[in-house]
C-alpha cells in the first residue's frame, strides 16, 4: 500500500553555513554521508558546509555538490528513521539531481561528482560577469516571458524559473537582464531583485554546456530511478536511459516548471509534499501552488520528527481507508 506522498529537493540557493549542524549533531549518518561524497570528490565538503566560508559555500562549484550531498545525507536519515517512501520525487534544477541518487537512478559518489562537473561547464559557458539571472515578483508567467521578449533586444532573456504564481526567475545577458529589471515596474511587477549567481542558469547561453554534460552522463552508470523522478523540463518521468539523459541536458538551457510540477503530483493524488535538505524554500513555494496540499521542510531534529508523525500518519490512514 502506498500513500500519495512527494519526496522534493531544493536546488542552489537554499545553501547557508551550518545548514545541518542540528541534524548531524543527532545523527552520525549525516557526517557519514558527507564523507562518502568528500572522498569522491577529493575535497572537505563538510568543513565547507560547517563552517563555511560562505563565499566560498556560495561558489556554483561547491554549492552544487554541497547542496546534492546535503540533500541525500537528509534523505538517508528520513530512510533509517523509518520514513516512507515517496511515491513520486522531484528536484528543483541541481535538486533534481539529488532525487535522481535518492530514487537510485545513481550512486553518491556518481553524483556529486556529476553536480561539480555540471557547475563547472555553466560556469565556463558564460565569462563571470556576462550572465546574470532576477526574480520578478507580481507578474504572470505571461506577463514575465512577454517582458523578456519586450528587453532582448538582439540579446539572451528568457524566463526561466516558473516557481509560484507571481514569482518568475529570468535569465540572460547581464545587460538584457539589467534592462528587464529597470522596466519591470512599468509592466506590474511589485518587485525586480537580481540574484546573487554566477551563472545564469536555464537560459540558451547553456547550450555549451548541455553538450559537455551530454560527455559525461555517457560515461556514467545510470539506471531507471526506482521512484519515478518528474523532471524540469517537461514535467514527465523518464522511462529510459536515454529519455533520463536528454532531459538532464535539456535541463541546462530549458525553464523549470515548477509550478506545472506540484500541480501534476496534486492531480496524480499527492496530498503532502516533503521537502528534503536545507532550508524552506521549496515549501514556501509549494504552500503558494497547492494550498490543498501539506507541504513540509526536513532539516533538523524537529522538522523530521514532525514530518514523520504526519507521513506515518497518512500511511495509516490510507491503509486503513483501503482496507475498509
Amino acid at each position: 500500500m502506498t500513500t500519495p506522498l512527494a519526496g522534493c529537493f531544493p536546488g542552489q540557493g537554499s545553501q547557508s553555513v551550518g545548514m545541518l549542524d542540528a541534524l548531524a549533531a543527532v545523527y552520525p549518518l549525516v557526517r557519514e554521508t558527507f564523507a562518502e561524497a568528500s572522498d569522491a570528490l577529493d575535497r572537505d565538503l563538510w568543513t565547507l558546509v560547517s563552517a563555511g566560508p560562505a563565499d566560498a559555500l556560495d561558489q556554483t562549484e561547491n554549492t552544487q555538490p554541497a547542496m546534492l550531498t546535503a540533500g541525500v545525507a537528509v534523505w538517508r536519515v528520513w530512510q533509517a528513521q523509518g520514513g516512507p517512501t515517496p511515491t513520486i520525487m522531484a528536484g528543483h534544477s541541481l535538486g533534481e539531481y539529488t532525487a535522481l541518487v535518492a530514487a537510485d537512478a545513481l550512486s553518491l559518489a556518481d553524483g556529486v561528482r556529476l553536480a561539480a562537473a555540471r557547475a563547472r561547464f555553466m560556469q565556463a559557458a558564460v565569462p563571470l560577469g556576462q550572465g546574470a539571472m532576477a526574480a520578478l515578483i507580481g507578474l504572470t508567467d505571461a506577463q514575465a516571458v512577454a517582458l523578456c521578449a519586450e528587453q532582448a533586444q538582439g540579446a539572451v532573456l528568457e524566463a526561466v524559473n516558473f516557481n509560484a504564481p507571481g514569482q518568475v526567475v529570468i535569465a540572460g545577458e547581464a545587460a538584457a537582464v539589467a534592462r528587464a529589471i529597470a522596466a519591470a515596474p512599468a509592466a506590474g511587477a511589485k518587485r525586480a531583485l537580481p540574484l546573487p549567481v554566477s551563472v545564469p542558469s536555464h537560459c540558451a547561453l547553456m547550450r555549451p554546456a548541455a553538450a559537455q554534460l551530454a560527455e559525461r552522463l555517457d560515461a556514467l552508470d545510470l539506471r531507471v530511478p526506482r521512484v519515478p523522478v518528474l523532471h524540469n523540463v517537461d514535467v514527465t518521468a523518464a522511462d529510459s536511459l536515454a529519455g533520463l539523459k536528454e532531459r538532464l541536458c535539456m535541463q541546462l538551457y530549458q525553464p523549470v516548471r515548477w509550478v506545472a510540477t506540484m500541480a501534476a503530483m496534486s492531480t496524480g493524488g499527492v496530498r503532502l509534499a516533503l521537502e528534503f535538505g536545507p532550508g524552506k524554500v521549496l515549501t514556501g513555494l509549494n504552500k503558494r501552488i497547492d494550498k490543498a496540499m501539506t507541504a513540509r521542510p526536513v532539516f533538523d531534529p524537529d522538522t523530521l520528527a514532525a514530518a514523520l508523525t504526519l507521513a506515518l500518519s497518512a500511511v495509516h490512514e490510507e491503509t486503513t481507508h483501503a482496507h475498509g
